[in-house]
């Protein structure tokens, strides 16, 4: 993925906090919430926000449904076409997540005019139209405005047959949970703002997230049926998208620490203490409902590490898991089985060492 911009600004150093580690921590998140009367919903609407799933599906007829979704965050790396390219191919892993296919898009996009030259905002345009042109995307508009903090992002619309949704709350006991990228980009990323790393040492996760969550195009129909469930994993890190899946499914969710795939620079990364304020709060919204009691320090933090456009987890049926993994590693290298789903226990994660 190009790297290389003309442009002397690094805009990693130019926000407190970046990609989806800048999310509203997740224990803030639901108190806010929990107090909001939202409006009722129609019996069209298939999937709201109600269980934390991945986007918003409306049925249009027993054959269509709309799958929507919104994300943008500040910049997670420093070049501004691969900012684009990246917050595009994150925004749109919330239709992948779902099993739909994504249509149009609109961009959200904050530009502080006074600080940053146009230039910058051509280059992430850019590298957002690259992305959405690779993913058969019709960048249809936006919205921008002026503000002293850049931020960038797509409101995406897609289309899915309501019969095959992969909602976050259909894990079924005897599946095999499959991870198709490496974790780690939290910490890598934390490295580059930090400026101990640049972003050519860092091209491993850079390439990975700019990476399009698209698995339909490897899979056939059998393959799809036996995928019951599907979240993607971001700014809550793996611990606390699999927790959400977890107890949505009422299920239980176990890890194998030494099966998780992992970037070549992501345990020095935390050995050298690069953090995000994210690795704290992920831990404490997981703390009542997830055991690590078998890990240290070091592999905790891989578990709440916040990802900004990670993998899919997909909630498998036992026996068709090995040809899906291989299916998919032809687009995720990575991709790995990392753990089984079980009837519930004490708690909805559970991560072995």
């Amino acid at each position: 993925m190009e790297t290389n911009s003309s442009l002397p600004i690094q805009l990693t150093q130019t926000v407190k906090k970046g990609g989806c580690a800048a999310k509203v921590a997740a224990h803030e998140l639901r108190a806010i919430l929990d107090q909001v009367k939202f409006p009722p919903t129609d019996e069209a609407v298939m999937v709201d926000g109600g269980l934390f799933d991945d986007a918003a599906i409306y049925k249009v007829s027993d054959n269509l449904a709309l799958v929507q979704t919104l994300d943008f965050f500040t910049p997670i790396v420093d070049s501004p076409k691969l900012f684009g390219a990246i917050a595009s191919a994150n925004a749109l892993s919330d239709v992948y997540a779902m099993g739909g296919t994504p249509k149009t898009a609109m961009a959200i996009f904050a530009f502080p005019l006074a600080t940053m030259e146009n230039k910058i905002a051509v280059e992430i345009l850019q590298g957002a139209s690259d992305k959405m042109a690779e993913a058969d995307v019709n960048f249809v508009g936006g919205h921008s405005i002026d503000d002293d903090t850049l931020k960038f992002g797509l409101s995406v619309t897609g289309f899915i047959n309501p019969q095959q949704v992969w909602s976050n709350a259909k894990a079924k006991a005897g599946d095999f949970l499959i991870l198709t990228k490496a974790l780690g980009t939290g910490t890598c990323m934390a490295s580059l703002k930090r400026q101990a790393h640049t972003e050519k040492d860092l091209q491993e996760p850079l390439n990975s997230m700019a990476t399009l969550n698209r698995v339909l195009d490897l899979l056939d129909e059998k393959d799809t049926n036996a995928i019951h469930a599907a979240t993607d994993v971001t700014g809550f890190g793996l611990i606390g998208h699999s927790q959400q899946m977890a107890l949505a499914s009422q299920k239980t969710f176990t890890f194998n620490f030494s099966s998780l795939p992992l970037f070549e620079l992501t345990m020095s990364c935390l050995e050298q203490g690069f953090l995000t304020k994210a690795h704290a709060s992920n831990a404490h919204y997981t703390n009542e409902h997830c055991q690590l009691s078998e890990l240290n320090q070091l592999q905790k933090h891989v578990v709440c590490d916040p990802q900004t456009s990670g993998g899919l987890l997909l909630s498998v049926s036992a026996d068709q898991a090995p040809m899906i993994l291989t299916k998919l590693k032809a687009r995720f290298p990575k991709a790995a089985i990392v753990g089984k789903v079980s009837e519930p226990s004490n708690f909805a994660v559970e991560v072995k060492a």
